[in-house]
């Protein structure tokens, strides 16, 4: 129902913004870049309308929007008709219902009975006509189809009657009210045309305005500016006009001037800016600001102090039906106040921030927008964060801007609004208007709404509504009057904590703002109480009893701790709820949670023995425990709780309640031990009970020892000391005079050893600490920690350092087995003298590989490099290549190579006693022994391939048994030779540089005669397998060698084999086809790069001949450094050179200011200008580097002044054609460089030449980064043969 307005003023409502209500905004929105060039009226009036692609703004800059937050896309009304599919809807609603903030009811609708049942009156009575328009200041004034004009007072009162219906029956309709800033004047639209003005006090008429715009159309809207004397008028032909009144010699007049002309697009929306009093002095107002909205564009214009056009924003495609839509407001970010432009036409609101800098310069900047799922007709500003808007369907919505959350929705259809369609399709004068205005007309309503200081008017065909916000009270008190108590108290919390939209009338401070609040919640809170209790279901049905306060009663705790007021949940909703045994059963059981979850720490005297009570009478002792181990206990009767914990079982709670309640933490150990030791010691059997008890109390003494409060928490430190102290000593007292305790410490070994830690450390018995360490399973690695610390820290005596020194030294054997690489570490750094003894002492081969290892490996350790720490002799690392080779002889190679402190002798005679040849090869290869590395590895190989054979035999024979074991035997043996044939071909090759053609034949051919040999043994069919994988094994040998050795000597040595000899052509076919087509491969290779030479030699010389031949022609006829012509000195020669850049200097010149270098044959010049640009003068730089700027010449010419003779003639054409090619040629070869797409080809060919120069970066010396060699190119590639293996 919608509510009166009681003695209300209607207009009383200040118009001043409120400031700290704005603050909120956040800042980013504005930090988007500015129109830096706004465009002309001219440009805009001569923009084609027909434009079919997407409108983009003048200033692209203004594009640079923020992104539209998540909530922009979802603000459709709940109730729009016009939400598409259903189920979404139903989708939408119970996520509101049950997850979205409430909002409440935020518009207060009052009807205007007074000026409701006055306009049905005038109506019926003197035939006024109906209503179709309305404007509203401190007066409202209504207008009619009749031509009259009802002026009513704040108390509804009717005041004026302005206008006759003779004059209707002439003028048409009122179509546009407008009220100037004063309140004094009254200016009236006419349907046909005309325009009156009206003086509010007396109600005389002042002006009749008849030509202001072309005649028959209709005036659509008339608007009084913020300048006393200036008002624009829009008419039917989509026109827009200036009206300026004036009074001479006492005559009224009225000057029109046309500010858009409809032919270029018709105007439909008007809307100036209009400031308060409280902005008066604001610096925007000097320019009266006009908002001007045609069928395609939205234009902002300033009227003063001379017409301008300040932004032009299209819209874009849009619904043709579809009314475009204008609002200002006054809006404070960045710490300044700025007016905001809201326009709309179809679902989207653009908003546009428009403010002036020092340059005075209008700024418009673009906002985020806010997308809808409706149609909008109407667009207006309830306050500065506020908009109502109205869609097609006559539902207001409510919405938040900066959050673009929709708050309310309200059903305006009662109303019966009034439409402005007539107007538009200028029926009074013929309906001569285009289709497009008339479209549009069919939904305009701008004359029907109209707001003033925080409230909104709506005309109706017969009622005049009135819209407001409700003030936080209102607005909870509404939810309450509803009982809504759960929406209500949700909506009061959002108040508190500042979150709330649309909020009116409370304290921009917090600290005053949740005070106030606070008081509210608590008075609604108690409401809630007495209504569950009221509205509690009927006596007898418990479970429905139950259920009704279980729905209640946690939402009272949860906003009494939210609100931090345990105060009233104790001891005033608690007492009330007493009064039911129900209510009082689920309250107490309600609390446990928030106990748990220690939002709850103390409870009153009585709601605590409540509790425990009923508690235990329900059986919940679990409950009971749990809450006591987070509650503050210091108000209860401890020894009543103690025994209550103790009847049942609820250790955890008795101890905690000895630490809190009395700071003992000894009482509860011996509780705990009064109870297990006397069924220890009778030799019975422990109960589950007591294993329980005994769990608990090893766990409780290892947390105080450990500084930790049992259950949970922490002691306070000022007590750690003191309670590791009494616990220390009652446990050591209780083992030595209780068996019982002797045999729980056995089932605690840990546990002990920390107790003997503990008393040791007191004692200074540091050395004794070490057995502790080793003899305590969890903690054995953290010894080697312990050890270093006491012997590199400060803090303790020599003595008791050399103790442990000691101690450590016998247990070295203990400390390898537990970890060899931590001690090899803590030998390193503190027994580095012992390291011979300890390895004695170690006795155990394996021990010692371990420590060795660890100690001498580089890579079987991390951290700490001992290397840097300890140097050992040679023996010892001999005596780990002698381990390695029986513990590990896969590792053996990698120590000795990346060992250097063993003796070469000893090392090979320890691998040759070992049996392991290739790293007996190796060694004799580092003592540069290579022919006997070869042999070793040569003997290697031939045993291996003799096994081969023998296998290969074998495996052919018919044995269906074995086949698949011998299959597998064979293959490993083939992989096995494979290797050692890698081995031994690395070796040749690596040797092989740096021998002659005799002694690489010396490698070569007894390796080739090593693997043609077992072929001798495989003969027939059986043995064809291991024979082709023999031939292939050669060919391997053949290509690595052919690098080496000469084609002709390898095949000699081929068919001098029986093998090979002996066979047909086919057996050797392939080795001959690789050698040809290697021969060929390699002669294509040479006569492509030949041809590429000679290609680009030509092409290159041949563009560097049209560079250096061009001639060039000078930017000006005077020189660059003196500003004077050539041609200054007609008595003597001058000497002109001129640049390839353009720029022309006397010789002299040049020379005064140093711009040249002196070459081995002749100076060479730079451009002086350009070089100057640059930053440094060419004369200060390299020649070469001088030589490549752009502004050196490509052919340094002389040429004369014309005066001079024949001679002179002869001699300038001479130097006309002298061309110093030494320094331009790098320039010449830069620019086809940059002609060619990436390095040319003779590029290529002449960095290989300087590849083997001594400082050039090439092949063979890699340029560094950055240096531009195109050998750092990803794409460059070059085939070349492959080069042969070599190792490092």
């Amino acid at each position: 129902m919608a509510e009166s307005p009681d003695n209300r003023s209607l207009v009383s409502a200040s118009s001043q913004l409120n400031l700290m209500e704005i603050e909120a905004i956040d800042d980013k929105e504005f930090d988007i870049p500015q129109v830096d060039t706004p465009p002309t009226l001219e440009s805009i009036l001569n923009e084609p309308e027909d434009e079919d692609e997407p409108f983009i703004l003048e200033d692209t800059c203004l594009l640079n929007t923020e992104n539209i937050d998540a909530h922009s896309c979802e603000t459709s009304s709940l109730a729009s008709s016009d939400s598409g599919d259903r189920t979404h809807l139903k989708r939408r609603r119970k996520a509101v219902e049950t997850n979205a903030t409430v909002h409440g009811s935020v518009l207060r609708r009052s009807v205007l009975k007074g000026i409701s049942a006055q306009i049905v009156s005038a109506a019926d009575k003197v035939d006024a006509g109906l209503p179709t328009a309305i404007t509203v200041s401190n007066v409202i004034a209504v207008g009619t189809s009749h031509g009259l004009a009802l002026v009513f007072d704040q108390n509804q009162a009717l005041r004026l009657c302005l206008g006759t219906t003779a004059t209707g029956a002439e003028y048409g309709a009122v179509s546009a009210l407008s009220i100037n800033h004063d309140c004094t004047r009254l200016l009236c639209g006419f349907a046909k045309g005309q325009i009156t003005m009206w003086d509010l006090a007396n109600g005389k008429l002042l002006r009749a305005i008849t030509d202001a715009h072309p005649p028959g159309t209709a005036i659509l809207h008339v608007k009084f500016t913020d300048h006393p004397a200036l008002a624009v008028c829009n008419d039917s032909g989509g026109s827009v006009f200036e009206l300026s009144f004036r009074r001479v010699m006492g005559m009224r007049t009225c000057e029109s001037r046309c500010l858009f002309s409809g032919s270029k697009g018709e105007v439909c929306c008007v809307e100036p800016l209009h400031t308060g009093p409280e902005l008066k002095d604001h610096p925007i107002t000097q320019y009266s600001l006009l908002a001007m909205a045609s069928l395609t564009k939205i234009l902002l214009i300033g009227l003063k102090p001379s017409l301008k056009v300040w932004m032009t924003f299209p819209y874009g495609k849009t619904d043709p039906t579809s009314v475009p839509l204008l609002a200002w407001q006054f809006v404070a970010a960045q710490k300044a106040i700025n007016p905001v432009l809201a326009f709309c036409r179809g679902d989207t609101i653009h908003f546009l921030l428009v403010k002036k800098d020092e340059s005075g310069t209008i700024h418009v900047i673009k906002q985020r927008q806010l997308q809808l799922n409706c149609d909008l007709i109407n667009l207006s500003w309830i306050n500065s964060r506020t908009l109502v808007l109205m869609d097609s369907t006559e539902k207001l919505r409510v919405v938040d801007r900066p959050s673009q959350e929709e708050l309310e929705t309200v059903d305006m259809a009662e109303l019966q609004l009034v439409y402005n369609s007539s107007h538009f399709k200028s029926l009074a004068t013929g309906g001569n208007v285009s289709q497009a205005l008339a479209l549009v007309g069919e939904k305009t309503c701008y004359q029907s709404v109209c707001s003033n200081a925080g409230q909104i008017m709506y005309l109706g065909t017969k009622s005049v509504h009135i819209m407001t916000l409700r003030n936080w009270r209102e607005r909870v008190d509404h939810l309450l009057k509803q009982e809504k108590f759960m929406e209500a108290l949700s909506l009061a919390w959002s108040f508190h904590e500042g979150t709330a939209k649309a909020v009116l009338g409370l304290f921009a401070e917090p600290a005053k703002r949740k005070g106030v609040v606070a008081d509210k919640m608590v008075e609604m809170l108690l409401q809630y109480v007495d209504r569950s209790l009221k509205k509690c279901p009927e006596q007898g049905k418990i479970q429905v009893m139950e259920q009704h306060f279980q729905d209640m009663v946690p939402v009272m705790v949860d906003y009494c701790l939210l609100l931090q007021r345990t105060d009233l949940l104790f001891n005033q909703i608690y007492p009330r709820l007493v009064e039911n045994s129900v209510a009082r059963g689920v309250f107490l059981e309600s609390l446990e949670p928030y106990i748990l979850s220690e939002r709850i720490g103390c409870l009153t005297a009585p709601v605590m023995r409540d509790l425990l009570s009923y508690f235990q009478e329900n059986g919940m002792m679990d409950s009971v425990e749990g809450c006591l181990v987070h509650m503050d206990i210091t108000n209860l009767d401890i020894q009543q709780v103690v025994q209550m914990c103790w009847d049942n079982q609820l250790y955890d709670a008795m101890i905690y309640v000895f630490n809190s309640g009395m700071n003992d933490y000894i009482s509860p150990m011996e509780k705990l031990f009064q109870a297990i030791g006397p069924h220890l010691q009778e030799g019975k059997p422990l109960t589950d009970e007591h294993v329980v008890m005994g769990n608990k109390l090893l766990v409780y003494i290892s947390c105080c020892l450990a500084g930790r409060a049992y259950p949970l928490g922490d002691i306070p430190e000022d007590l750690v000391p003191q309670v590791k102290n009494q616990l220390n000593t009652t446990t050591l007292m209780s083992v030595l005079s209780n068996p019982f305790y002797c045999c729980l410490s056995f089932c605690c070994l840990s546990f002990s050893y920390q107790i003997c830690e503990f008393m040791y450390e007191k004692k200074h018995l540091y050395d004794k600490i070490v057995d502790c360490y080793l003899k305590d399973p969890l903690r054995k690695e953290e010894l080697f920690n312990y050890i270093h610390n006491i012997l590199s820290m400060p803090g303790y005596s020599s003595e008791e350092k050399h103790l442990v020194w000691v101690k450590a030294l016998q247990h070295i054997k203990d400390l390898v087995s537990l970890n060899s690489a931590k001690t090899a570490e803590l030998v390193a750094v503190h027994f580095a003298d012992e390291v011979q003894s300890i390895i004695t002492s170690l006795q155990d081969g394996y021990l010692v590989f371990q420590f060795l290892k660890c100690l001498l490996d580089p890579s079987s350790r991390e951290g700490l490099n001992l290397q840097n720490v300890l140097r050992l002799g040679s023996d010892l690392h001999e005596l780990l290549v002698d381990l390695l080779c029986q513990f590990s002889p896969q590792h053996v190679i990698a120590f000795l190579k990346t060992s250097q402190d063993y003796r070469l002798e000893e090392a090979i005679q320890i691998t040759e006693k070992h049996k392991l040849h290739e790293a007996t090869a190796f060694l004799l290869e580092r003592k540069g022994d290579v022919q006997g590395a070869f042999e070793v590895l040569l003997q290697t190989l031939k045993g291996k391939l003799h096994k081969l054979a023998l296998k290969g035999s074998e495996a052919d024979k018919p044995n269906n048994e074995e086949e698949e074991e011998t299959g597998n035997e064979l293959q490993s043996l083939l992989q096995i030779v494979d290797e050692a044939l890698h081995d031994i071909i690395a070796l040749c090759q690596r040797s092989s540089h740096g021998l002659n053609q005799q002694q690489r034949e010396a490698l070569w051919f007894p390796l080739l005669e090593a693997m043609m040999s077992p072929q001798k043994l495989l003969k027939g069919a059986d043995a064809k397998h291991t024979s082709e994988a023999l031939k292939e094994l050669t060919m391997k040998v053949l290509n690595s060698m052919s690098s080496f050795i000469a084609p002709p000597a390898i095949i000699q040595r081929i068919l001098q084999d029986p093998v090979y000899g002996k066979g047909k052509l086919a057996e050797i076919q392939g080795l001959i086809l690789g050698m040809l087509e290697t021969f060929n491969y390699e002669q294509t290779l040479l006569e492509t790069t030949t041809n590429l030479l000679n290609s680009d030699l030509h092409w290159s010389l041949s563009h560097l001949r049209k560079a250096v031949s061009r001639g060039l022609h000078p930017r000006q006829d005077h020189c660059n450094i003196c500003l004077q012509q050539y041609k200054r000195r007609q008595e003597s020669e001058e000497e002109i050179i001129i640049f390839s850049c353009g720029h022309l200097y006397h010789c002299q010149c040049l020379q005064r200011k140093e711009t040249g270098v002196l070459s081995e044959r002749q100076y060479s010049w730079s451009c002086y200008k350009c070089t100057s640009n640059q930053g440094s003068r060419p004369a200060d730089r390299p020649s070469a580097e001088s030589s490549r700027s752009r502004s050196a010449s490509l052919a340094q010419t002389k040429v004369t002044s014309a005066h001079r003779g024949n001679v002179a003639e002869a001699h300038g054409r001479k130097m006309l054609t002298e061309a110093t090619l030494d320094a331009q040629q790098t320039l010449a070869w830069d620019q086809f460089r940059t002609l060619y797409r990436g390095p040319s080809r003779l590029a290529v060919l002449t960095e290989l030449t300087h590849s083997h120069g001594k400082e050039r970066a090439g092949l063979s010396n890699p340029a560094p980064p950055g240096t531009g060699s195109i050998y750092h190119s990803e794409n460059f590639q070059l085939k070349l043969s492959p080069p042969p293996l070599v190792e490092e």
